[in-house]
């Protein structure tokens, strides 16, 4: 696999698309190498199989234009901080060396979101460590792999975020990233599957007032909210602010 610049991971497939599809879709469209770690197959969803939640993943990929979108496989429902789950993150990351990760919120409705957090930011952590081995698939030993910053993505629960990004150009391709999940949202009514939280017109219209929200907060039409990892977020080159100017 290619080595990324950015890499998204997330509990459940849909999950980057409902939180970071518009921030992703933009790095790419400025030339970054963006991928996807999805964990479960989202197998204990109500709506649709495990086999037709992979395949509107990857359509949604092809959307955003990642170069990769991976599923680990990890059980749904059943997201532990345990070795073998850390090892199976660690060795996607050491294959796929990302400078940048988006990852679950801290806290979140959906207690896989939380679980997810934790046990990906230790995964991330001790791909750093020498002493902690990997293999990959061909049974060659990987070399550690850290990413150098970590955001999370804000998801039903809000938080205070450290950044908004721009989506305002993205948008649209969010939108249509999250609609290739056609099993999950803006379900007619009528659909023989039963309605769930997320599946109904109006969640996907409060997706679209969130981001007006944030992107309101920075003078933009549309945003997407994170928070950094790790404390104050380094900064040392004024170039982006003097040449965006900050609207209110």
């Amino acid at each position: 696999m290619q080595k990324l610049d950015v890499l998204a991971i997330a509990a459940h497939p849909d999950d980057t698309e409902l939180c970071c599809a518009g921030t992703l879709a933009k790095l790419v469209a400025q030339g970054l190498k963006c991928g996807v770690l999805d964990l479960t197959q989202g197998e204990m969803g109500t709506r649709g199989t495990p086999e037709e939640r992979l395949q509107e993943a990857q359509n949604a990929a092809r959307i955003i234009g990642l170069e990769t979108r991976v599923n680990l496989g990890l059980p749904d429902n059943g997201l532990f901080n345990t070795h073998e789950h850390q090892e199976a993150i660690m060795r996607a990351v050491r294959e796929l060396q990302p400078e940048i990760c988006f990852i679950n919120a801290p806290a979140d409705r959906h207690p896989d979101h939380g679980h997810a957090h934790k046990l990906t930011l230790d995964a991330l952590f001790y791909s750093g460590l020498k002493m902690r081995k990997t293999k990959d698939n061909k049974g060659r030993p990987q070399q550690p792999w850290r990413p150098k910053h970590i955001f999370y993505y804000m998801q039903d629960t809000p938080f205070e975020p450290h950044i908004v990004f721009d989506i305002s150009d993205t948008q649209h391709i969010k939108e249509k990233a999250i609609l290739a999940f056609k099993t999950q949202f803006n379900v007619p009514e009528t659909d023989s599957e039963p309605q769930t939280y997320i599946s109904g017109e109006g969640f996907f219209e409060t997706l679209r007032s969130r981001a007006r929200v944030y992107g309101h907060q920075i003078g933009v039409t549309y945003g997407e909210p994170f928070q950094y990892h790790g404390g104050p977020i380094p900064f040392g080159d004024l170039s982006y602010l003097l040449s965006h100017k900050r609207i209110r």
